[in-house]
């Protein structure tokens, strides 16, 4: 019987959706049976266009080029501005691009659950997802979580 680890991911952001899909991918490489229940903003992840940006509002630890008051993090274009410089470094670093990485945990059977009630609430079109995602609700994913030898919260 394979170790089991379990992941939700509840962030939509470039910097959030690095760790549930290098991660799960990793563990999958090492012979882990990986669920990972996307919930809330996490669920930006599941979509066929995946667009994240980076917000460098509230967020002190965001280690920049230079720093960037607070009062200036807030006007319109920041955002874009820090998500195009974040997107550099990663290319710059040799860093796999988001798509590269989900597709990777896809290959390597990861399984993604989106959170039905989340996708219910905010009236998601599920078209809009990846064909390979299922929909289950938090029993199906603690029944799976409840078994994991690793458990993380992302």
């Amino acid at each position: 019987m394979n170790k089991k680890m379990a992941i939700i991911a509840t962030k939509g952001t470039l910097d959030w959706a690095y760790p549930p899909f290098i991660l799960s991918s990793t563990a999958a490489a090492l012979g882990y049976d990986v669920e990972v229940f996307f919930t809330f903003y996490g669920l930006k992840l599941l979509e066929k266009n995946l667009d994240v940006q980076v917000s460098p509002l509230g967020n002190p630890g965001m280690p920049m080029s230079f720093p960037i008051p607070v009062l200036f993090q807030a006007l319109p274009g920041v955002q874009s501005f820090v998500t195009s410089m974040m997107k550099k470094k990663i290319e710059d670093k040799g860093v796999a691009p988001l798509d590269e990485l989900r597709a990777l945990c896809l290959e390597a059977d990861v399984k993604f659950v989106a959170c039905q009630m989340t996708v219910d609430l905010f009236e998601m079109d599920i078209n809009t997802f990846i064909d390979e995602v299922t929909y289950a609700g938090a029993a199906a994913f603690i029944s799976f979580a409840g078994d994991a030898e690793i458990s993380l919260y992302i």
